[in-house]
């Protein structure tokens, strides 16, 4: 193990399989990688698609590609590291590659829960305000509101990597998970941490916290519209257009809310746990978030297999 240098900074930290399964390099390896081309194989054909067919140029699935650039991003920022740990089993990383990693995680996280909030209101404004669907949501606010998401994220996680960086470390270079996060690498640090802790936490409730009670308030307000639709039909035909939205809205915050929790009361919590739910976070939402929309959305199959004809002929 490297040893630490003359600011009390490691050089290095240690990142951290899943601790206590036996074994689980030989199978998690192969999984994860199959996991990797799967979500950016997926992401890409979605931003592909809404690029080119004329079908897919409206607000909802602009932010559909959008959420897709941003699990990209995501995906790529953990996709060394995390293969590093499971097909090389070397689990060595630079301090400075640590801290660029976490800001491009919590970047994209945020980026992709800003993304979400205006999916919902998206779906509020169609289904609320359907005559004014597409005098209210045009090309240039849609791509506003995508900036607006994309600045809010590096504005708010730019100040982590300075934060770590000014602290020492005296509670060893071992992490939790095989990726850095803020959370994690500050309970290795000493010294004056009140401000990163309550930066932390300023960040949860002012990001995510705000985004995911803006959704669920949005879903009230459609919730509704949609009762005061008369036909049976057409609320379940409303209702439908949800449906995928509401998904992803559930497996992208459940996780991280279990994560923020467990920080909270780490003393007590399984490192087991603390690894799976990790992984399930990083890995599930930017996977599923096309194969269900996929799935869901008519349109975007449409698409697919239009596009596969014309790559055949």
């Amino acid at each position: 193990m490297s040893e630490f240098n003359t600011t009390f900074q490691p050089s290095v930290f240690i990142l951290t399989g899943l601790r206590g399964l036996v074994g689980a390099r030989l199978w998690l390896g192969p999984l994860l990688s199959l996991m990797y081309i799967t979500t950016l194989a997926g992401n890409c054909i979605v931003i592909y698609l809404v690029r080119t067919e004329r079908s897919l140029q409206e607000p909802q699935y602009q932010f559909l590609s959008m959420l897709a650039g941003a699990d990209i991003v995501l995906s790529v920022s953990t996709l060394f590291s995390v293969l590093k740990v499971f097909i090389f089993d070397l689990y060595e990383i630079a301090f400075d590659s640590c801290l660029a990693q976490l800001f491009f995680i919590h970047t994209s996280s945020s980026m992709g829960s800003g993304i979400l909030l205006a999916m919902a209101f998206d779906r509020f404004v169609a289904i609320s305000h359907p005559l004014q669907y597409t005098t209210i949501l045009t090309n240039s606010r849609v791509t506003r509101m995508g900036l607006a998401a994309f600045l809010r994220g590096i504005a708010l996680m730019m100040p982590l990597p300075i934060l770590l960086k000014r602290l020492p470390f005296c509670k060893g270079q071992v992490l939790s998970y095989s990726y850095c996060i803020h959370p994690n690498v500050m309970k290795l640090a000493c010294g004056q941490v009140k401000i990163n802790i309550f930066y932390g936490l300023v960040l949860v409730i002012f990001s995510f916290g705000v985004d995911f009670l803006l959704i669920a308030i949005s879903y009230a307000l459609i919730f509704q519209a949609v009762m005061g639709i008369a036909s049976r039909e057409g609320q379940m035909k409303a209702l439908n257009t949800c449906l995928s939205h509401i998904f992803i809205v559930f497996i992208y915050y459940g996780p991280l809310l279990a994560i923020t929790v467990m920080h909270r009361i780490s003393r007590r919590s399984s490192p087991i746990a603390h690894a799976v739910l990790g992984n399930i976070y990083l890995f599930m939402p930017p996977m599923l978030n096309p194969i269900v929309y996929s799935l869901k959305t008519k349109q975007i199959r449409s698409a697919l297999r239009k596009s596969l004809k014309i790559q055949r002929r």
